[in-house]
């Protein structure tokens, strides 16, 4: 069995990057479903559980800007980090003064949107449905979260409230029907981290989320 939740949250900034991009960043013009996840994962997240994206309502008017930003310009070479597990020495450190580069990147501004979502059992322990229900509305109405939620990009916090079963979801400004064209669903981490994506289409500023094995999710 599953319950639903609403939750109202904003921001100032956000980017949601395009996988098809490589070096500079561009955001997808709303929030993706997997961004929507993560979310609700930094508010209250279990084994037991796993969270549903059903929709996503786009409260305010798409808006692009464009910046710059300092990024780190490397990583950690991989072989690096197997000698050190193995005991030997190697240097696992970084630092960003000495390892950076400005990158552009096309952002979205003053964000708001409404998550609907419910959670399904990953497996047959812990499955008490009132139990991880009243959890998270209680993490949720008292604004606690395991780490701030963010935007795509972790220097873009989200805000967030629980949004009560009665209470009417605000009128989007967004009118008409509108293509996205392909947007990240989400990432198979049991499945060697395969990206699947789906066609979004925004009617009003809902975008209604097929579930992740339907036929119109693709590889």
């Amino acid at each position: 069995m599953s319950f639903g939740i609403k939750l109202k949250v904003w921001g100032d900034y956000a980017c949601f990057t395009r996988p098809e991009m490589k070096v500079e960043r561009v955001s997808y013009d709303v929030m993706t479903p997997s961004a929507a996840r993560g979310i609700l994962e930094a508010i209250y997240w279990k084994p037991a559980i796993r969270w549903v994206i059903d929709r996503i309502h786009v409260l305010k008017p798409v808006r692009f800007m464009n910046i710059r930003r300092n990024e780190v310009a490397s990583k950690i070479p991989l072989r690096n980090v197997r000698t050190a597990m193995k005991g030997g020495e190697a240097t696992l450190q970084l630092f960003i003064e000495n390892d950076r580069q400005q990158r552009a990147a096309m952002i979205l501004r003053d964000v708001a949107y409404v998550i609907e979502a419910h959670f399904e059992y990953a497996g047959k322990e812990d499955n008490n449905d009132g139990k991880h229900l009243d959890e998270f509305n209680r993490r949720a109405r008292k604004g606690k979260c395991f780490n701030q939620p963010y935007f795509g990009c972790r220097e873009f916090p989200a805000y967030f409230r629980l949004m009560e079963p009665d209470e009417p979801i605000p009128v989007s400004h967004m009118k008409g029907t509108q293509d996205l064209g392909y947007m990240l669903h989400d990432i198979d981490f049991g499945n060697q981290m395969q990206p699947h994506f789906f066609r979004a289409e925004m009617t009003d500023g809902v975008i209604d989320i097929p579930p992740f094995e339907a036929e119109e999710v693709k590889t």
